[in-house]
């Protein structure tokens, strides 16, 4: 698996995260992405937990959707940006069918980024950091 298979769910900023590996920290996407999936999993949930009986906390759940947005965009991770960005357009236009339909798009984004990263990370871990490559600077 490669780059180019991911590109399709992550943007640049995931490019340019790798790219910001070196000796002292070869594993450095990996490791934020590692963060990255436990917060978001979290934010998910409170998500879906405030969207479970009404009334619904429009506050509480407009403030997971922006963190959720903001550390998706910080690592790359498009769809998921691009998902909580239609939800929160869901939730202002007062649309509840389609904020919870848009929160299971959310969740398969998510769930699918993870599938494609976690198997790109060990592909990478595999092969090992290459001595004579030279990062652009």
């Amino acid at each position: 698996m490669n780059i180019h298979m991911l590109q399709e769910i992550l943007d640049t900023q995931f490019m340019q995260m790798e790219q910001l590996e070196d000796v002292d920290n070869p594993n450095f996407a990996e490791e934020v992405m590692t963060l990255y999936f436990r917060d978001s999993t979290k934010l998910i949930a409170t998500v879906e937990q405030a969207l479970e009986k009404p009334p619904y906390d429009v506050n509480k759940l407009d403030k997971s959707l922006h963190q959720l947005k903001g550390s998706s965009a910080s690592v790359g991770a498009n769809k998921v940006w691009i998902e909580t960005n239609q939800m929160r357009e869901s939730i202002k236009a007062g649309d509840l069918e389609g904020t919870k339909a848009q929160l299971q798009l959310i969740k398969l984004a998510h769930e699918t980024l993870r599938g494609k990263v976690e198997p790109y990370f060990h592909l990478v871990r595999q092969v090992g950091p290459s001595e004579t490559a030279q990062r652009p600077k």
